[in-house]
């Protein structure tokens, strides 16, 4: 009979454009791993990113308190940072309920849907179209 030890982690999804974040949250000191780097060595050229991804924690003031392992692909840096900071701030809303309404308020538990444009059939991109001519 298979054994099944207790879940110590709280698992999150986060979504932008089409960028997909995992994130799982632990208690612990505070490190941030992304894709099995360091948070820093990943958004290594970017504070603002750094400083993206930090700010479900910072408006808490809960930083330092839980590790948080994410796996991200799809889409460019900033979208990536969009989409870790909304599992992780999904993530902290499933440890406690009472930072639902602080998170909310600071506008990091809504997903941003805007998404690509499709390209149309005899147009050169979504909307561009051939010069016009009028004569």
């Amino acid at each position: 009979m298979a054994t099944t030890k207790p879940k110590n982690y709280f698992y999150a999804l986060g979504r932008r454009k089409s960028v997909t974040a995992r994130a799982r949250l632990m208690t612990g000191k505070g490190s941030i791993t992304i894709n099995s780097k360091p948070a820093e060595e990943y958004f290594a050229n970017s504070t603002q990113l750094l400083y993206e991804i930090n700010q479900p924690f910072n408006v808490l003031e809960q930083n330092g308190k839980y590790d948080v392992t994410v796996v991200v692909s799809g889409g460019g840096m900033s979208g990536q940072a969009i989409a870790i900071r909304l599992a992780i701030s999904k993530a902290l809303v499933l440890i406690n309920e009472d930072f639902k309404q602080t998170l909310r308020r600071a506008d990091l538990l809504g997903r941003d849907p805007r998404e690509k444009e499709r390209k149309k059939y005899g147009l050169k991109g979504a909307r561009k179209q051939r010069q016009f001519t009028k004569r």
